[in-house]
C-alpha cells in the first residue's frame, strides 16, 4: 500500500462516519446539544469539515470549497467566511444550524473529493516537505495530514455518540 493509498483510504472512513452521524437527520436532531456548552451533530461535522477543506486546499495551493463552490452563501450562517470553528464560543456553536443532513454531507462529500484527489498524487517525499514554519519544530505536509485526518476522526466519533444519545433517548 503506498502512502496515497493509505491517505484516501482514511479520508474513506471518516466520510463513512460522517454520513453515518448525519444521514437523515432533521435540523433540530442536528442542533441538539446533550449538555448546556457541548457541540451539536451539525456543528462538529461542519468544523471538521471546515478543517479538512482549509488545511487541504492550504498545502494543496487551492482555494477552498466552502467560498469556490458557494457553501459559504448556501449555509448562511452568521460566521465570517473564513471561520472554521476553532476556539468557538458556546453561543457561536449554536450559531451552527442546518436546514438538512444533506446540507452537512453534500459539504462534506465535495471537500472529501477534493481531498482525494490532492492525497492521491501524494508520494513518501511530498510528505517530508515543510508546510508550516510557524511552529516549532515546522510541520511537514505528512504531519498536517494526518493532524487533520485524527481531528475529523475525533468529531466525526464525537457527532455519532451523539446520534446514539439521540437515538436512545
Amino acid at each position: 500500500m503506498t502512502s496515497a493509498q493509505l491517505l484516501t483510504d482514511g479520508f474513506g472512513r471518516v466520510q463513512g462516519v460522517v454520513h453515518a452521524a448525519a444521514g437523515g437527520l432533521t435540523a433540530r436532531q442536528l442542533a441538539y446539544r446533550p449538555a448546556e456548552g457541548a457541540n451539536s451533530i451539525a456543528w462538529l461535522i461542519w468544523h471538521l469539515t471546515r478543517i479538512q477543506d482549509d488545511h487541504v486546499a492550504d498545502v494543496a495551493g487551492t482555494a477552498q470549497a466552502w467560498t469556490e463552490d458557494g457553501w459559504a452563501d448556501r449555509f448562511g450562517l452568521p460566521l465570517d467566511p473564513a471561520d472554521t470553528g476553532y476556539g468557538h464560543t458556546s453561543e457561536e456553536v449554536a450559531s451552527v444550524r442546518v436546514e438538512s443532513s444533506g446540507l452537512l454531507t453534500g459539504y462534506y462529500d465535495a471537500v472529501h473529493d477534493r481531498t482525494v484527489k490532492y492525497v492521491s498524487t501524494v508520494t513518501d517525499p511530498d510528505l517530508e516537505r515543510i508546510v508550516d514554519r510557524s511552529w516549532d519544530p515546522p510541520v511537514t505536509l505528512g504531519v498536517r495530514l494526518i493532524s487533520v485526518l485524527s481531528d475529523d476522526l475525533q468529531h466525526a466519533g464525537q457527532a455519532a455518540y451523539i446520534r446514539g444519545l439521540l437515538e436512545r433517548g
